[in-house]
């Protein structure tokens, strides 16, 4: 018997308090930096399952430490989204909250973290309950706010570092559109760097009749958002992916006023530092002439926030695990996962400790299914197989390093 085989020999009982964590968690979901009831249940879950367990900066971390041997850490985050659910399951969220801003919003985990909690606390029993094969410290993390790219920093800034022994290697997963029960795995970047950018232009206002009187913003703006289109098409080498949007255009109140100013909200994700530093000073250098070309009579503003780093897969480390996938799951439900165009604050974590990683893809929707987009009020995983291909994913690719015959 293997390591792998020995470890998940329990999984059905597991899988049955995990699809039961599964709906109350998604009935229950938490805004970013507001996961204090998510926290608390994990925590409760963790110890019961004898790990080592420290609340950290809005999350949790779990150490379970068996013997000597390597040192793996095993990332979920744990935050929802202001989504009101539409998908019709029997247990889709109702909850609201009030947000930052004071409104009232829908919460649902439109992102999958709901399966992601689930899969790592079932992984997280599995390695307690069965330690005669493996050797070494397996760290259960579990972030907050990783919507709004502040939670890994927040856990960091609260002394992560000091809490819990460097990790040799990290892994971080996420369910995705792919069909349940595949696994996608690559080396190099698989997840974009990412800003959102604030930009007030600044004009003069006047009344409608008399534009010759002001500087109309709104003309301005609309020239901005044109030319910003030309970054991605005709600044970068083609090949280079990035994607430049403008989600927003706010200005003024009424049809005959000219307003004072204009606010847009960009948004950019690229896969290199190199390009990142070439998008974001194409859109501050197309603005400030776009500003003076319209005689402002101030300069803009910029304002960053929402700020993802890259992810990118270490290449010894996912071809180890990618192994250990292929060997458990078979080669034809482990692919090679294509970069995509969203992001994560996950790296953060690893690269505070100067250690390795691996991100990985899990698939959660039926086959052949036209899957709803993450974020989407219609997103929504299949249970089965997903938890349980998930809780597998995490016990071969920790065992991969912590098995004793590994």
């Amino acid at each position: 018997m293997t390591a792998v085989t020995e470890v998940l020999a329990p999984l059905a009982d597991t899988r049955q308090w995990q699809e039961e964590l599964y709906v109350h968690l998604h009935q229950h979901p938490e805004l970013s930096s507001h996961e204090t009831e998510t926290a608390a249940e994990i925590q409760r879950r963790l110890t019961s399952f004898g790990y080592d367990v420290t609340p950290v900066g809005g999350g949790v971390v779990g150490v379970l430490k068996n013997g000597e041997g390597p040192t793996v850490l095993m990332r979920a985050d744990i935050d929802g989204l202001p989504v009101t659910e539409q998908t019709g399951l029997p247990y889709a969220s109702t909850a609201t909250t009030v947000d930052d801003d004071g409104n009232t919003v829908g919460l649902m985990h439109a992102c999958g973290h709901d399966v992601h909690i689930t899969t790592l606390l079932g992984a997280a029993e599995l390695m307690a309950k069965t330690r005669a094969p493996w050797s070494g410290t397996f760290i259960a993390l579990f972030q907050p706010a990783e919507e709004t790219a502040a939670g890994a920093q927040a856990m960091l800034d609260a002394g992560l570092t000091d809490v819990i022994p460097r990790p040799d290697v990290a892994f971080g997963q996420h369910v995705l559109g792919h069909e349940a029960g595949r696994i996608g795995i690559t080396p190099g970047p698989v997840m974009s760097c990412a800003d959102s950018i604030k930009i007030t232009l600044y004009g003069a206002g006047s009344h409608g009749s008399m534009p010759q009187l002001g500087v109309d913003p709104i003309v301005l703006a609309s020239a901005v958002v044109q030319r910003l289109q030309g970054i991605v098409a005709r600044e970068l080498t083609p090949g280079e992916r990035a994607v430049v949007t403008v989600g927003a255009l706010n200005a003024g109140t009424k049809s005959n006023i000219i307003p004072d100013r204009a606010t847009l909200l960009v948004n950019t994700r690229v896969y290199s530092d190199e390009v990142r530093a070439k998008v974001l000073g194409a859109i501050e250098r197309i603005v400030k002439a776009e500003c003076e070309a319209s005689d402002s009579p101030k300069p803009p503003t910029f304002e960053y926030y929402d700020q993802f780093p890259l992810t990118s897969n270490d290449q010894a480390t996912s071809e180890k695990v990618r192994a250990a996938f292929d060997a458990h799951f078979g080669t034809d439900r482990v692919f090679t996962m294509e970069a995509i165009a969203a992001s994560e604050d996950f790296s953060r974590v690893p690269d505070a400790f100067g250690t390795p990683y691996t991100y990985w893809g899990l698939g959660g929707f039926p086959a052949g299914a036209k899957a709803a987009p993450n974020h989407s009020p219609f997103f929504a995983p299949v249970q089965q197989p997903t938890l349980t291909a998930g809780t597998e994913a995490v016990v071969v690719a920790a065992l991969a390093y912590l098995s004793k015959d590994a």
